[in-house]
């Protein structure tokens, strides 16, 4: 199990870096939110995989009873989650009022406006 979601993660990350490195904006957006997923599920596998197991003290007992998962990176991931729905909701708004302004979405396009005095 541990090898399929190492080729996922790796399949993620390439797609990401992949639609980073093209010319749109709206590539550029989900180029990002997969690479946020495969640092979720890079940190999610790490943390250890158990299946079956929750990380909760049974009743009647002191502490956690081995196998168990670490609860630290599931926490950590669910707010990456939360962070990152933000940060491309955000990043959203962004592109469309900068297509507003400009009518393109092309990042090349848009640095020959650097220099521009606002109109």
């Amino acid at each position: 199990m541990t090898l399929v979601l190492a080729i996922v993660i790796g399949l993620l990350y390439a797609a990401g870096l992949y639609l980073v490195m093209r010319r749109s904006m709206v590539k550029l957006i989900f180029g990002l939110a997969l690479l946020g997923h495969a640092a979720n599920l890079l940190i999610f596998t790490l943390g250890g995989l158990v299946r079956g197991e929750t990380p909760i003290v049974p009743p009647g007992q002191e502490s956690l009873v081995p196998p168990y998962p670490d609860p630290v990176p599931e926490a950590l991931v669910l707010t990456a989650i939360v962070i990152g729905f933000a940060v491309q909701a955000f990043a959203l708004v962004l592109v469309k009022r900068a297509h507003q302004e400009t009518g393109t979405d092309d990042l090349d396009s848009l640095r020959s406006t650097d220099g521009a005095p606002p109109s």
